[in-house]
């Protein structure tokens, strides 16, 4: 049984055999994948406790909307007011049993300082069920003519 280390001509192997790194490689993979914890990701969420009787939930109709004009008027349910009107207003409907829903809508050129001085007193004010709505007609915002082509 002859073992060869090279050429027959008793030249020495100049190929590094990488089978036993290989498989060094292999068992440190294993090893590394074993170790690793199992990711678990938990968000507590507080469930109602069941019960018996079915409750009707209370439907509130009642939508207030203030909206921000070009011009830099306040306008609550479409008429025009004030700062001090709009915070008697928001403590107002903030009395109800059931709190209604404020939605906040800017005009498209309205003043960025009013709609922070008014997003400021609706903070304040305390109200819960606040939403934007009329975000769809900025979906092009800042979608401007690509490389200066005009549009006709």
């Amino acid at each position: 049984m002859a073992m060869s280390g090279g050429k027959d001509d008793g030249s020495p192997m100049m190929e590094m055999n990488t089978t036993p790194l290989i498989d060094v490689m292999l068992v440190l993979l294993i090893m590394f994948i074993i170790t690793i914890p199992v990711a678990t990701h938990a968000t507590n969420i507080e469930l109602p406790a069941p019960s018996d009787s079915p409750e009707n939930p209370v439907v509130n109709p009642i939508k207030n909307k203030v909206v921000l004009t070009q011009a830099g008027e306040i306008l609550w349910n479409g008429q025009s007011v004030n700062d001090n009107q709009l915070v008697s207003l928001l403590n107002e409907s903030l009395l109800f049993a059931v709190e209604p829903e404020l939605q906040f809508q800017p005009e498209e050129f309205a003043s960025y300082d009013l709609s922070a001085r008014v997003l400021q007193i609706i903070k304040a004010s305390g109200a819960t069920k606040f939403g934007f709505v009329g975000n769809e007609q900025f979906r092009d915002f800042g979608k401007s003519n690509v490389m200066g082509a005009s549009t006709t």
